[in-house]
């Protein structure tokens, strides 16, 4: 719930302008630096849970300087600038730039209420720029992994511009594996979010669940549908059409590139963010395989079940915790 308003004063510096979004942990708002004449920021209020102890309120509060100074370092064209932290009363605050122009959800439904589709050429010059700011934040020490990949998180700014918005905070954890993995706070949206991010299981999350997202979202501003999502996909291998079935304009190479990213298993997708962009774009780096999605009844789920190896290179035990995953979400809907 927002307790700011319009004209309030925050560390003596930003004056609200306005809410311009709200969600389950707080607002971000516009507001104006008075110290730098014509900047705007925009600033994520953070909300304590309401049932925390102050035990773990100051707990939470030392992770919040962790998180906001690893988002400090973060220095791309195609990601917002963090420039300030600060604690007023019970809420944490985040100052980043803020980013003019229509997130891609709006570009996407203008063209929709037209009737026209997105012209492949824009999609791709967008796509080559999310690319590259998901090879940036895939190569830092620790890794970074944003996990809310989605066309209302993609900002296309007025000079044609795209960033990679919505930087809350983020987690730094250590899975079974040893590996360090620092995560944009947020568990996705169901559209765009693999199977293994279901519950938030660390220890088979990294770079691949971001292409997933991102070939979601590629899949979605190309045919102006949304992809079905993960747990449909697992129930009824043939939910995902090849997008070239719903815009016959998709080039080739791109609708093999998008559906090799949302593979159902990690290891059936591109290992990186630099081999998707070389499978959107040439370079003479395509290796994805035609037949990437399934459309018969040998769907790797399907023949997990049946005994056989469930993936191309996959391993049993994640197969098994999809299916757990999956049951879980099922209870949870019928709850």
């Amino acid at each position: 719930m927002a307790r700011l308003k319009p004209g309030d004063l925050l560390r003596e510096r930003y004056r609200i302008v306005e809410m311009i979004g709200q969600g389950g942990m707080g607002c971000l708002y516009k507001a104006a630096d008075t110290r730098l004449e014509g900047r705007f920021t925009a600033i994520k209020e953070i909300q304590p849970d309401p049932n925390s102890t102050p035990e773990d309120r100051e707990q939470d509060r030392r992770q919040f300087q962790r998180e906001a100074n690893i988002l400090a370092r973060l220095d791309h064209p195609n990601l917002p600038k963090v420039s300030d932290y600060f604690f007023d009363d019970d809420s944490d605050f985040l100052v980043m730039d803020f980013v003019p122009g229509y997130d891609l959800r709006q570009v996407l439904a203008q063209a929709a209420e037209r009737g026209d589709f997105l012209a492949e050429s824009d999609v791709l010059d967008w796509a080559r720029q999310i690319t590259g700011a998901l090879h940036y934040l895939h190569t830092q020490p620790p890794l970074v992994l944003h996990r809310d990949i989605k066309p209302a998180n993609i900002k296309l700014t007025p000079n044609g511009a795209i960033k990679l918005v919505d930087f809350g905070l983020v987690q730094v954890a250590s899975t079974d594996e040893g590996r360090t993995v620092t995560m944009i706070q947020g568990r996705g949206t169901a559209h765009y979010t693999p199977l293994e991010q279901y519950g938030g299981d660390l220890d088979h999350t990294d770079a691949r669940s971001d292409l997933y997202a991102l070939g979601a979202t590629l899949y979605h501003l190309l045919t102006n549908e949304l992809p079905p999502d993960a747990k449909q996909r697992f129930l009824a291998p043939r939910a995902l059409r090849d997008p070239r079935d719903i815009n016959p304009a998709i080039s080739d190479r791109t609708a093999r590139a998008v559906l090799w990213a949302m593979s159902m298993h990690p290891d059936d997708r591109p290992p990186d963010a630099e081999t998707l962009m070389h499978a959107l774009f040439g370079a003479g780096a395509m290796s994805a395989p035609r037949a990437v999605v399934r459309t018969d009844e040998t769907e790797p789920l399907t023949r997990a079940r049946l005994g056989a190896p469930p993936f191309a290179q996959g391993n049993i035990a994640l197969a098994i915790l999809a299916a757990v995953l999956l049951v879980v979400a099922l209870v949870v809907t019928v709850v």
